[in-house]
């Protein structure tokens, strides 16, 4: 008998011990309490970086266009002294000018085109039925 009972005392101390329903929902609201104070904290976090980041993005970015700008510059300058020989200076600068100002209207035509043809898919109703995922 003195097992039974040592095994009936153990069986009401783990029940004793045991949590009840309230305990687990105590348990469930701070979990998720905490979950969400470490969410916001992360977010937050994000947040800062992204900001500091920014400024550092904007001012590579002004400098790759920069570097781009006078590279294309020196490139002008090249090709109008390669053709000087050949063509004169008048003659070189006006090639130079040439060629630039047709590149140029070539990429606005594109861009036309495509601006046009945007706006034409958008403009068409029946493009939500055909389009696909």
């Amino acid at each position: 008998m003195d097992d039974q009972d040592e095994a009936e005392a153990f069986e009401a101390e783990v029940l004793r011990e045991r949590p009840t329903l309230e305990d687990d929902v105590r348990q469930l609201i701070g979990d998720g309490r905490a979950w969400a104070e470490a969410e916001l904290a992360w977010q937050k976090a994000r947040a800062t970086f992204a900001g500091k980041q920014i400024g550092v993005v904007a001012l590579l970015g002004l400098l790759a266009l920069a570097l781009v700008f006078f590279s294309l510059m020196a490139l002008v300058f090249g090709l109008v002294f390669a053709l000087a020989p050949a063509l004169g200076a008048w003659g070189a600068t006006a090639a130079v000018t040439g060629g630039f100002l047709a590149a140029a209207a070539l990429a606005g035509l594109l861009a036309a085109l495509r601006a046009k043809r945007m706006l034409r898919l958008i403009a068409d109703k029946r493009a939500d039925n055909r389009a696909g995922p």
